[in-house]
């Protein structure tokens, strides 16, 4: 099942619940997917659908931190509550091992040896992680620490 799909899909169980939050989320995450489908002229690849979920769970998280410093508790609560539906959708993150793996196997492929080095070896590694969820700040500490930084 395509994500459109599955998100249209949540949207009808949304209305028969009466679930206020599932239906704000994901509405607003179908309106990001037909948006990406306009731009680019087609329907979007399972992929591209995940980056687009990937980037509204992103604004999430950026907005939770946003509005603890503010002080405004109840739109925190609203913000984790369409945080955990997001993530449903998303694939399981990439482990430990697999982001070590892919660091060491980016090393090895690029011939990296310092810190300078750290932009070919995160391009890399990324690449080595594509389909997978994965945080860029963990594969960056990742690199930093292989490389001695």
């Amino acid at each position: 099942m395509s994500t459109l799909a599955d998100v249209n899909a949540r949207i009808v169980t949304g209305m028969k619940a009466h679930d206020q939050t599932a239906l704000s989320a994901f509405r607003m995450l179908k309106a990001a997917l037909m948006n990406k489908e306009v731009e680019k002229g087609r329907a979007l690849e399972e992929g591209e659908a995940l980056q687009v979920v990937a980037a509204l769970i992103k604004q999430r998280r950026d907005s939770i931190d946003q509005f603890a410093k503010g002080g405004r508790q109840d739109l925190v609560d609203k913000e984790t509550a369409e945080l955990a539906l997001l993530e449903t959708l998303m694939p399981p993150p990439a482990s430990q091992a697999d982001l070590d793996a892919a660091v060491e196997q980016a090393v090895a492929e690029t011939g990296a040896t310092t810190v300078k080095d750290m932009g070919r070896v995160m391009k890399a590694a990324m690449a080595a992680l594509a389909g997978k969820p994965v945080d860029g700040k963990a594969v960056n500490d990742a690199v930093r620490k292989r490389l001695g930084a």
